[in-house]
């Protein structure tokens, strides 16, 4: 019998164990570094779409993600005044799927996925360097030459940074502080509790995202330079004057760990030379206004597996027609995130009409979700779904 193919996988964030979990299932031996002494979930709760639910399923790990994750009937964006001006039913009957699921979870979930299926998890394993030959280095000293190289180690990749292929890269204005608080009926109406809502005042915006029975994600997005918006632990009291409405949902956030984190739009002008590639976050960041950067993650995790593993070409072409198979569909959901960024600085008024002539046009809305609506082929290569 032939040696399995190998692959060193550096980093284990979404894309990460999805790719090694994939190559594991398809038959590769697969090592996974992790720098730090254990894998830890980055944030709170997470939107997971049609492309990252038809990914768990092609891993065999949907049952599990989906347990005790929140299956909301409708997307609103709300105004300054609370009333609703863009509305986007999903998880019915020919509408796009998204689950909510808390962060760890879901990392959890692949963790296991990727022991069962035989990858050789590696904390405090630091990659110091790699080369499009197939070989890294350790910080311990270790040296290793694998069939593949995938870097997903981060918008902060030191992989990346060792060669000259970023395309474009921007810190954008704004920012957000994630945090998770126990579900209350009292933060909003009976009639709103399972809706995942979007509300915008001003330059800031606030995301109620239920992840669990008991658990609720909220975003709080604002200018990196609004000092009291961006503050560690949350100023609840300059959060609650720009929504009032929302006093004791943001009460609730006092004292709450969280985060702040100032969004990054990233392109490269390539994903991979000879037998490196990048993924995820370290090839393509983007702003988290459409909730896809996870699923667009793990939906070009499982097409690189599915490219390295279905064809004799040499490594270097098969990850070259992997990235001409998924690039333009990321790379318009990136795009689409940048424009929803640039509400934030739109007044008022003009944000509701703009939110209310979107939602009167199925194209666009199809448009902004098209990463979204992707559903893996029989072939297991990913193909835009139809919007219905």
């Amino acid at each position: 019998m032939a040696p399995s193919k190998t692959a060193e996988v550096i980093g284990a964030g979404l894309a990460g164990l999805t790719a090694a979990t994939a190559l594991a299932q398809r038959g590769w031996t697969v090592r996974l570094h992790e720098r730090d002494s254990d894998i830890r979930a980055i944030g709170a709760g997470i939107y997971v779409w049609g492309n990252g639910l038809a990914t768990l399923e092609a891993l065999g790990l949907y049952e599990e993600a989906a347990r005790g994750a929140h299956v909301g009937p409708v997307l609103e964006s709300r105004d300054h005044r609370d009333r609703v001006v863009e509305e986007v039913p999903i998880n019915g009957p020919g509408q796009a799927r998204v689950l909510t699921i808390m962060r760890d979870h879901l990392i959890n979930t692949l963790i296991g996925g990727a022991e069962k299926a035989g990858v050789d998890i590696r904390t405090g394993s630091e990659v110091t360097e790699a080369s499009p030959d197939g070989r890294l280095i350790l910080r311990s000293g270790e040296t290793s030459r694998a069939d593949v190289v995938l870097a997903a180690d981060g918008v902060n990749s030191r992989i990346r940074r060792q060669f000259d292929v970023v395309a474009h890269r921007a810190p954008a204005r704004q920012g957000a502080t994630r945090l998770t608080v126990p579900r209350s009926p009292d933060f909003v109406p009976a009639q709103d509790q399972g809706k995942y809502i979007e509300y915008f005042s001003g330059r800031r915006r606030v995301l109620y995202t239920p992840s669990s029975e008991t658990s609720l994600y909220v975003a709080l997005v604002a200018d990196e330079d609004d000092r009291p918006a961006s503050r560690i632990p949350v100023d609840t009291a300059a959060w609650i004057r720009s929504f009032p409405h929302l006093e004791k949902l943001l009460s609730a956030c006092a004292g709450v760990p969280g985060r702040w984190d100032t969004f990054q739009f990233l392109t490269l002008t390539r994903w991979s030379m000879g037998r490196l590639a990048f993924l995820g976050d370290a090839a393509h960041a983007q702003p988290p206004y459409l909730g896809q950067g996870g699923g667009c993650a793990m939906m070009s995790a499982l097409g690189l597996a599915d490219a390295l593993s279905g064809s004799d070409a040499p490594v270097d072409q098969r990850l070259r027609d992997w990235e001409y198979a998924e690039r333009p569909t990321i790379e318009h959901t990136q795009r689409w995130s940048h424009r929803l960024g640039q509400l934030n600085y739109v007044p008022d008024a003009a944000r509701a009409s703009l939110l209310k002539g979107c939602g009167r046009l199925p194209r666009l809305g199809a448009s902004r979700l098209r990463a979204a609506l992707t559903t893996p082929t029989g072939s297991g290569r990913f193909a835009g779904a139809s919007a219905r």
